[in-house]
């Protein structure tokens, strides 16, 4: 154990010496299972080389959608979570700077007359997203016209996008791009309708241990740390917001 962290930090971060963090495996970019079924993705790399620098031992809960890790937190299920910017999530959590950038877009059906995400904001059209994900709560906040129906997960707005036939699946780009990439009979629009900030949380009023989870992940993303376990998964194409000489703020 470093003497450079204080006991503050470690008290709010991992009492009785165990690190308890959320995983979200609702979003593929972030976190997969692997083949033996434990999680592995950038949010765990994370986690693990925190829970290492900190000298104490990891207990990693799993959940299938972002919305779910939110509302286990008034349970004290987790110290440590993986987590959009979101600003009705403010109130709760203190944020990190984002450690990667996501783009949210649509899913429609190929033969669809839209080309632009703009052009889904019609009082005739449905749009299924996951309940309480960071693209739920943005377009919660932002669409005038249109008409969200929520599905318990980001996977499952997919689903309800089919069987309903609505008019689009709202979602993070790549695991919409996968869906259409193995049935032709739909296309993810070109352009986003938000840019999803993925940051780590900590419970707000833990002001040590916030202020170390900010200092930890400028650091991993100035060392190359966050773009090697990106592109040890396979998300080739998901910016890590690192600059020479600082991070790429928004």
């Amino acid at each position: 154990m470093s003497n450079a962290i204080s006991q503050q930090v470690l008290a709010e971060l991992a009492p009785n010496g165990i690190l308890q963090v959320a995983i979200n495996l609702g979003n593929p970019v972030l976190a997969q299972r692997g083949p033996d079924g434990e999680p592995l993705g950038v949010s765990v790399a994370l986690a693990k080389a925190l829970a290492e620098e900190l000298g104490v031992s990891i207990e990693m809960r799993t959940f299938d959608a972002a919305g779910k890790v939110f509302a286990a937190l008034e349970e004290g299920a987790w110290n440590l979570a993986f987590l959009a910017i979101e600003p009705v999530r403010e109130a709760q959590i203190a944020f990190s700077e984002p450690y990667v950038l996501i783009e949210g877009t649509y899913l429609v059906n190929h033969d669809a007359p839209y080309q632009r995400v703009e052009e889904l904001d019609q009082a005739c059209l449905r749009l299924a997203v996951g309940k309480g994900a960071a693209y739920d709560l943005y377009l919660s906040r932002t669409l005038e016209n249109a008409e969200l129906v929520r599905a318990d997960t980001s996977a499952g707005a997919v689903d309800l996008f089919i069987e309903q036939r609505l008019d689009a699946a709202a979602g993070v780009r790549q695991p919409l791009q996968k869906v259409a990439d193995s049935d032709a009979r739909y296309r993810v629009l070109d352009g986003a309708f938000t840019a999803i900030r993925q940051a780590m949380a900590v419970p707000r009023g833990r002001r040590h241990a916030a202020a170390y989870v900010r200092d930890y992940v400028e650091r991993q993303l100035h060392s190359g740390f966050v773009r090697g376990a990106l592109l040890a998964t396979g998300q080739t194409d998901v910016s890590a917001p690192r600059l020479p000489g600082g991070l790429q703020r928004e």
